[in-house]
């Protein structure tokens, strides 16, 4: 994909733009899968001297989200929702950034997809020197909590049979009220990639997924295509909540079908 040089332009005004405290800003980017927060995320990061992680780094072990699926819901063991990361650990990356010199070095987590569970820490990539600012970017980067009358009305068929009763959609939408949204509030300023609507997202988590195979999006096994479906499955619901405009943002860049960026709007919060 080809990046908007407005959303750099954007980011860039953000990573240069001081706090008063002196500390390096905060950055969110949100986006669904395939958006290409990501991507955006690490040229800013490169380009403006500014530290990346993604919460896709910072989600529990599995051992953690095993503990989580017997003590709340099974769908749990699977991560992505609110509440499937360790947001302490998130937290605690921004403090040393932000108060790291010249010499310092930051360990930023890291988390094996392929193993399903976080990369030992001395595999970590480390970070040197202070930062321009903090940029983290994430599906759910900027969300806002789903009204409980909504959330109770299952999207597909993962909630309806596999959460008739809503345990599992209560309990992340909980985590996101009273863990998460306070969290996206500690920072200076969030850009919002919209997807042009959900279904979008399959097309672009397959053609992420061909490029990883390192095949044409077209030869994509469908097996593989199924397997995305129902992964994407476990986030529909609060992103469709979000492209409805269940989102806090600073901007929100309207993405077509190629990712190209068709409206960018500054929003005053």
């Amino acid at each position: 994909m080809s990046l908007d040089p407005r959303l750099l332009s954007l980011l860039g005004d953000w990573i240069n733009h001081p706090r008063a405290d002196g500390a390096p800003p905060i950055i969110g980017i949100g986006g669904c899968q395939g958006s290409g927060k990501t991507t955006y995320a690490r040229q800013a990061a490169q380009q403006f001297g500014a530290a990346h992680f993604s919460i896709d780094d910072i989600y529990l072990t599995k051992a953690e989200r095993q503990k989580m699926a017997a003590a709340i819901h099974p769908l749990f063991a699977v991560r992505g929702v609110p509440g499937t990361h360790d947001i302490t650990l998130g937290q605690s990356v921004i403090d040393q950034l932000s108060s790291a010199k010249p010499d310092t070095e930051t360990p930023i987590p890291a988390f094996d997809k392929l193993q399903d569970d976080r990369a030992p820490q001395h595999t970590w990539p480390v970070f040197k020197g202070r930062p321009t600012a903090i940029i983290i970017d994430g599906w759910c980067v900027g969300a806002t909590p789903i009204t409980p009358d909504t959330l109770t009305t299952p999207v597909n068929a993962l909630e309806r049979e596999q959460d008739a009763e809503a345990r599992w959609r209560t309990a992340w939408n909980k985590a996101l009220t009273d863990i998460y949204r306070p969290w996206f509030d500690r920072f200076d300023k969030t850009l919002y990639l919209a997807a042009p609507s959900f279904d979008v997202v399959v097309d672009w988590r397959s053609e992420q997924e061909a490029g990883l195979m390192q095949l044409p999006p077209a030869a994509l096994p469908p097996e593989r295509r199924d397997a995305i479906c129902q992964f994407i499955a476990y986030y529909e619901h609060l992103t469709r909540h979000m492209l409805a405009g269940g989102v806090k943002a600073d901007a929100v860049a309207s993405l077509d079908t190629s990712r190209s960026v068709c409206d960018l709007r500054q929003q005053n919060l």
